[in-house]
């Protein structure tokens, strides 16, 4: 049996330690018990992307915000569809994610930071969203593992009404606000709708199948649009 290795270490700003593994030809990004992303399971996060587009139909040349990167695998996803005018920014708050990215995981990275249609921001989504010039046609978080700030504390004023409400702000007329969550929280829906949004709630598996089939482990995505 291989073993995985330990290639790195990340502290979060305000948070709790990650983990960076190797195993065989995967890699996983581990806090406590908990593997917050693998290589083996991209299936939600592509679709998180795929989904947001698809919630976008009239929208030329799409501007998202994608916080964070994680693994990229959203971010793949969307330069697939935006076409040469749509733009994606990328928050990422904890640095080591994007040398794993450039360095380890460069063949699983595709050269998708260096995308011109990519503009990376290190920092916190939530300030990234206030202090935008121009609104986005779609926020997309995948900063934890659920509403609520597994990785670090302050990621929870995303989720509380302030935040959504900042969110809401950002989006222009019409736009998205998308979240991932590895498993569904009835709370955060009707969160989501005291604070003026129209949710949906889609269920989507971890992996994808040979067969194209959705496989694996079940997630929940909220697509949030204003009212």
């Amino acid at each position: 049996m291989i073993a995985r290795q330990l290639l790195g270490t990340a502290q979060v700003p305000g948070g709790e330690e990650l983990k960076f593994y190797a195993h065989d030809r995967d890699f996983m990004i581990v806090l406590g018990s908990n593997e917050l992303m693998s290589t083996r399971q991209r299936g939600s996060e592509e679709a998180l992307a795929n989904l947001t587009l698809d919630r976008l139909p009239g929208v030329r040349a799409p501007h998202l915000l994608i916080g964070g990167y994680g693994m990229g695998f959203t971010l793949r996803a969307a330069l697939k569809r935006l076409g040469k005018d749509g733009r994606a920014t990328v928050a990422e708050l904890v640095p080591e994610i994007i040398q794993w990215a450039r360095g380890p995981m460069a063949g699983v990275a595709e050269g998708c930071l260096d995308d011109p249609r990519v503009m990376l921001k290190m920092g916190d989504v939530a300030e990234v969203m206030l202090l935008a010039p121009t609104p986005y046609d779609a926020i997309l978080l995948d900063v934890d593992n659920g509403p609520d700030g597994l990785v670090r504390a302050d990621n929870n004023q995303l989720y509380r009404k302030a935040g959504l409400h900042n969110a809401r702000r950002a989006l222009a007329p019409g736009g998205v606000l998308a979240i991932w969550s590895a498993y569904p929280d009835h709370a955060f829906t009707r969160r989501l709708e005291s604070v003026g949004f129209d949710v949906e709630v889609v269920e989507v598996r971890a992996r994808v199948g040979k067969d194209g089939k959705g496989k694996g482990p079940r997630h929940t995505i909220w697509f949030a649009r204003p009212q």
